[in-house]
């Protein structure tokens, strides 16, 4: 079984910075990609950051500039660095990992988010 566990999140003013960690865990082979995804309260869930495993990125451009996506692969760890935080950006934000278990199946797998606040 694999699973992914975020962390970090919290209340912020706007203009400050918050970090968010991602660790996925279990028999797990290899990972493809990690992404970022956030959910505002009654918008659709979107893409904000995604690193592959050879460590292309890709953002959204809203927060292009402000966030910064990395990951330590020994560690099957990723992490979401956010500067510069806007009321805008509050939401949700879920890890998912793209994944081959240890039994060489393809696997989606979602954390259960954190929720980031950005008072103005």
């Amino acid at each position: 079984q694999v699973q992914v566990v975020e962390s970090g999140g919290g209340l912020v003013q706007a203009g400050g910075s918050l970090r968010l960690s991602c660790a996925a865990s279990g028999t797990i082979f290899s990972i493809n990609a990690m992404y970022w995804y956030r959910q505002a309260p009654g918008k659709q869930r979107e893409l904000v950051a995604v690193i592959t495993s050879g460590g292309r990125t890709n953002y959204v451009d809203s927060v292009k500039g402000r966030f910064t996506i990395s990951k330590d692969g020994a560690k099957n760890t990723v992490s979401l660095q956010m500067n510069s935080l806007k009321p805008e950006d509050t939401a949700v934000y879920y890890c998912k990992g793209d994944v081959v278990s240890g039994l060489g199946r393809f696997l989606e797998v979602w954390g259960q988010g954190t929720l980031v606040t950005v008072s103005s």
